[in-house]
Order: C-alpha cells, then structure tokens, then sequence
C-alpha cells in the first residue's frame, strides 16, 4: 500500500503544471508523500489487522453465552449502545486534532526545507536571526507537542470510558447470574463459564470501538493524500493529440494574452496551509502578441524587466497555455501536440540553472540518458567548461552540491548549456542564459 500510493501521489505530482510549483511549499509536498502516506497505511496494518478476530471472537462469544443463558446475555448487551457515544465523540475529537497535528507538522517539513538548503541557510546567516529563526521553529514545535499530549490524553479518556462502561455491565450480569444461580435457573459452574467469557466479550467491543476511532483520525491522512490525488493538471494531452512534426520547425504567436493563474484556479485551497489566497490580481502579462520564427534562424526578444520574455519562453513549451490567441509550431496549435512531444523538441537554459545533487555526469545525462563520454566531453568544450571538469580530480564523477552550489554561477550556465547541446533539441531557447559569465565566454 505504502509503495503504490506513494508512487501515485509522486507521479501525479509531476503532471502538475509549474503554476502549481510555484503556488505550494515544497516541505508541505513531501509530507504529502510521506507522513500522510504512512498515516493512511495505519488503518490497514495496526488498526484493521484485529478486525476480523474482534469479530469472530465476539460472535463465538456471544452464540456461547446464549446457549448457557440468553437472561445473563441480553443483560450484558443492554449498554452495547453506550461504547458507541464515547467512540463518536473521540472520534470527531481525535480528527479535529490529528488534521491539526498534520498541518503544523506539514508547516515545520517547509520551514526546515527551505532553511536547510544553501540558498535558504546563506540567506539565515547574512540577513536572518538565527536566534530567532530558532525560537520560531520552536514554537512551532511545542504546538506540535501540545496537541500530542491532547491526543494521548483523549485516549487515555476514552480508555477510561470504555473500561468502565465495560465493568458496569458486568456488574450488572453478576447480578443477573447471582440471582438466576440462587433460584436454581443456572448452576453455578455455568456461572463462572460465563463470568469467564464476560472478559472475552467485552474484550473486542473495546477493541472494536478504538477500530473505529483509529479508522476516523486515519481517515484524516487519506484526505489529505487524495485532495493531491484529485487535483487535475492545468496542462494535459487532448485524446487525439500529435507529435511534433520531423525535420525544420517555425513557430507563430497569433493574437496571444496571457495572465498568470490564481490560487483558486490550480486547486490549491484544498491543500490549506500550502496555499494562501489571492488578494491582488497580478493582472495580464501578455496583451495581443504575435510574431513567427522560421526554421533554422535566430529571434531575439529584448525589452525591459517584467515585460514578458521570460513568460514567452514558458508558453512555448508549454508549461502555461494562452488565455486566448494561439501559438502553432509548423501550423499546428501547442494544445493539438502531445505534450512529451513538444517539450523534447524544445531545451532551455535560463538565468537560474538548475543542477541536482549529483555528479556532473548524472547532470548531464539527465539530457540524453545513454549518452557517451566522447559525447559529453564534445558538449561540455563547445560550452567552453570542458577544460574546468578536467582540472577536478574526479572529472566527470565529481559532485556539483545541492542545486550546483560548488559551482559558480558562471560554472553552472556552462554546464547547463552543455547539457542543452548533449540534448541536440530543435528548437532553442536561452533566457539570459550567459548572465553570469565572464565577457569572453559569453
């Protein structure tokens, strides 16, 4: 169970658009993937383990008892209702605060996330408090503790109810069975048989009863799980969709708006503490563009910050699709191709090059998973950063840091271009993709 739906919340995370990445905490997503997975596990191995022997025994039990005698019977089930309000009750309690104990932790998984990383732990140390970053997390921490020792509490309460729901009706059967034995309706040895088996029922009905509860607060788990499940990509192949056509491609922008999407139109709500709602509309971005690349020729885009270039080259792969107007690659519009198609046609380098936490090898492979030395070695000298990997002891092996950081910034563009040529893409967008070199390789 852990294995398939953890792979289903994974893979169905991937086919979210990039409004939905820039929208949510990356920590919030992965306690998604992982405690709430395990939560939801819960129900099936602790919890719905001892289902079925609760019932049988309590079944075995019962029809046993009603042989010896159905009067100390039916007294013993007279409160069975009664283990039902305190289960209730607990229950809505314990959902109420396992979804808050889930959110605060979802919360603390996003702090430490982007706390703990070069950029975030860089930030901390030249502009933060970390006293105070400390304090914070803290806080949030005893929260957490807090609302812990409100669930153990709860359940020792509840403990406490069932038990003594439990020892009242025995009481009760102890009466019934004192005064049927001195009446000589039952014998004695039947009475002790059945005083034996009374730990035998009310066993599983205390049992039964926590079933319940722990099925209510896992439940909480499997919400959170599917509210991921459930959201539908922005971005998604049409039944009849294209590839790309072989050979040269142009490119046409007709007519083409654009503005961002809102919170509420990628689904985000649901997701509670990931998203905050939209207060001011970030309005539209892209007012009637158009223009037509031809195969085999070079555009550049030049304008002032904010203007739009960098939302041009998100629309062309495809990562956003136009409010209205449309962009067609040799005629045919982007929403008609199939999406894997279209973006392994197109490589992109942008200002912000991304490199994983792996070696300089895995990062280039990443473009052309078979791709040889001989080939990576041809990349990397036309991207003019050949001569540094040979420089490092462990050349190719070597291992870049979290996001690149070993890297410098100028390193780093030059690996991702290498990257760019060992894809070979034809089409080729480079957004500011020698900002942070040096004048004579750029």
């Amino acid at each position: 169970l852990i294995f398939d739906l953890r792979s289903q919340v994974f893979t169905h995370i991937q086919k979210q658009s990039i409004a939905f990445f820039t929208r949510t905490q990356t920590g919030a997503l992965i306690s998604r993937i992982n405690s709430d997975v395990i939560g939801a596990q819960q129900a099936f191995t602790s919890t719905l383990s001892g289902l079925i022997s609760n019932v049988l025994s309590l079944i075995l039990v019962t029809i046993t008892m009603l042989i010896l005698s159905w009067q100390i019977t039916i007294v013993s089930l007279l409160l069975l209702p009664a283990f039902i309000i305190p289960t209730k009750w607990v229950g809505k309690k314990l959902q109420g605060l396992t979804r808050d104990s889930f959110n605060l932790n979802a919360e603390m998984s996003a702090t430490m996330t982007e706390r703990f990383n070069v950029s975030g732990a860089l930030l901390v140390s030249l502009y933060g408090n970390p006293k105070s970053e400390s304090s914070t997390f803290s806080a949030r921490a005893r929260k957490v503790a807090n609302i812990g020792i409100s669930i153990a509490l709860l359940n020792r309460l509840f403990f406490i109810a069932l038990t003594s729901i439990a020892a009242i009706a025995t009481a009760f059967a102890y009466g019934v069975g004192g005064h049927l034995t001195i009446n000589k309706q039952i014998s004695l040895g039947t009475l002790l048989a059945i005083t034996a088996l009374l730990a035998r029922l009310y066993g599983p009905l205390t049992a039964l009863s926590n079933v319940r509860v722990d099925v209510m607060t896992a439940l909480v788990s499997f919400e959170r799980v599917f509210e991921v499940l459930d959201l539908e990509p922005m971005v998604s192949d049409k039944a009849d969709a294209k590839e790309v056509d072989s050979g040269g491609l142009s490119i046409k922008f007709d007519a083409v708006r654009f503005s961002y999407p809102k919170a509420e139109e990628i689904s985000l709500a649901s997701l509670e503490s990931v998203a905050k709602p939209e207060t001011v509309d970030s309005g539209e971005v892209l007012k009637g563009i158009s223009f037509e690349v031809l195969p085999s020729t070079m555009t550049a885009l030049v304008g002032s910050s904010g203007a739009g270039k960098t939302t041009i080259s998100a629309l062309l792969p495809r990562l956003y699709d136009v409010t209205s107007g449309s962009i067609k690659i040799n005629g045919i519009d982007l929403r008609d191709l199939q999406v894997n198609s279209l973006r392994s046609s197109i490589g992109v380098v942008t200002q912000d090059a991304h490199m994983f936490h792996d070696t300089i090898e895995a990062n280039l492979r990443y473009a052309k998973v078979d791709a040889s030395e001989s080939e990576m070695e041809k990349a990397c000298q036309d991207a003019q950063i050949l001569e540094l990997i040979n420089s490092l002891p462990n050349r190719f092996e070597t291992v870049v840091g979290e996001r690149g950081h070993r890297l410098s910034g100028g390193e780093k563009q030059r690996l991702a271009i290498a990257r760019l040529l060992l894809k070979s893409p034809r089409i080729v967008i480079l957004d500011e993709a020698t900002a942070h070199l040096d004048s004579e390789n750029e």
